[in-house]
């Protein structure tokens, strides 16, 4: 059954802390696979790491938690924006 666009949402989530350099891109698309969301990650210039992930609440809920959980000793601040969900994204990727 298919999940009516009203209840899925888009979140950017921006990660501040030791973020780069230890596997977090690649650990949060891997985690990704375990969820019904799409999006991309990518290394901000400026040390962040920048996510923009789309699903159900519940799954972005889970995802972003399952994130915390596996990545959170390198996190010192999370910083996310709810938006509107545009459908524009297939998969979860790594950008560069």
């Amino acid at each position: 059954m298919a999940v009516p666009h009203a209840e899925r949402q888009q979140r950017e989530v921006y990660y501040l802390g030791d973020v780069q350099g230890v596997g977090f891109r690649y650990t949060a698309r891997s985690l990704a696979m375990r969820f019904a969301v799409a999006g991309f990650v990518r290394n901000l210039p400026d040390g962040r790491v920048y996510l923009v992930v789309e699903g159900t609440g519940d799954e972005i809920r889970a995802f972003l938690k399952a994130i915390r959980a596996e990545m959170g000793q390198y996190i010192s601040e999370t910083q996310e924006i709810a938006l509107p969900y545009t459908g524009q994204f297939r998969t979860f990727d790594v950008r560069h």
